[in-house]
């Protein structure tokens, strides 16, 4: 884990460089800005996650500090720890309480969302709002969610004032290390630099949305809705197995990119563990799914969610 965390710290910084350096074509720095957002994402999914959720140091303060490494990348830990800490694991695929499934109007992920013409058509065009998901998050997302009456659903506790001083700040140390300075100091038209933060944060939002929606929206989890005294069927242990899905376990490679959300049966059982462990666990928690008849969803490939992920959205297209 600390070596793929300086690893991916490292390559981060040094494509940042390389791309103020004014050494390369803008053929090439469309290349390193490619690069450059992947690990922005990788920096979110592998080090962020985890230490926002406590799994990452043995120390408290040790996690909010690598936490910390969230709000370097344009987001907020803060708001990030409410929403999807606080309700995403709790709630996980029930209506009006998991944010991950309560999109835009346009993009329609579980069966219980009004039917509209266009989501006929939405596992086409899916992919460009997933793409989004990261330019939404830097200049939108976390400051309409602090000022929200609600969050998720439920009454949201009160935001500190701190906090969003603390946000506001770090917005401002983003947008200076990658608006302001890149484009004073990089000797490139106004356009390509355009073109290129633009295409940046597409590489990035289209790697977050492509590991964290194949957990949830596939053929096989469920999408349970409360009853009249706002209760589920099942214990929260359960709901967990039935609203979630395994890919691509086997896949060494995935499973270091992904920061362990593949196995996102294990992350939801157990945030609290670093996500490294998640292979050696999820034999145990397999078997005994099994051994109390409970489901245990898996797709043995990362396209093989995908095409599930992409077969589960034309049926809520139409449906």
């Amino acid at each position: 884990m600390i070596f793929k965390t300086i690893v991916t710290l490292s390559v981060y910084v040094t494509t940042y460089i390389l791309l103020l350096s004014n050494q390369f074509s803008p053929n090439v720095l469309l290349m390193i800005a490619v690069v450059h957002g992947f690990f922005t994402a990788m920096i979110g999914l592998n080090i962020a996650h985890d230490a926002i959720h406590g799994a990452y140091a043995t120390s408290p303060r040790g996690n909010r500090i690598l936490g910390s490494s969230f709000n370097l990348i344009g987001a907020n830990d803060f708001m990030w720890k409410c929403s999807h800490n606080g309700m995403h694991h709790s709630h996980a695929n029930i209506v009006g309480y998991d944010a991950d499934i309560d999109q835009i109007p346009v993009i329609r992920l579980h069966p219980h969302q009004d039917l509209w013409w266009i989501h006929r058509f939405q596992h086409f065009y899916i992919f460009f709002f997933y793409s989004l998901t990261s330019i939404a998050w830097v200049f939108a997302r976390d400051y309409v969610e602090y000022f929200h009456p609600k969050i998720n659903g439920k009454n949201k506790t009160v935001r500190p004032v701190r906090e969003l001083l603390r946000m506001v700040l770090y917005k401002f140390i983003y947008y200076s290390l990658f608006v302001a300075i890149p484009f004073m100091v990089m000797d490139i038209p106004w356009q390509y630099f355009v073109i290129g933060f633009v295409i940046m944060h597409l590489v990035e939002g289209l790697t977050l949305a492509l590991i964290f929606q194949l957990a949830h929206v596939t053929e096989g989890t469920n999408f349970p809705q409360p009853d009249d005294d706002g209760k589920i069927d099942h214990c929260w242990a359960a709901h967990q197995l039935y609203t979630t899905a395994n890919f691509g376990c086997k896949n060494d490679f995935l499973n270091y990119i992904c920061g362990g959300l593949n196995f996102q049966i294990e992350h939801h059982l157990f945030p609290a563990i670093c996500h490294v462990h998640y292979k050696h666990i999820a034999p145990i928690v397999e078997q005994t799914a099994k051994e109390y008849g409970l489901p245990y969803n898996k797709h043995p490939t990362y396209f093989g969610a995908l095409n599930s992920h992409i077969r589960q959205l034309k049926e809520f297209g139409t449906a």
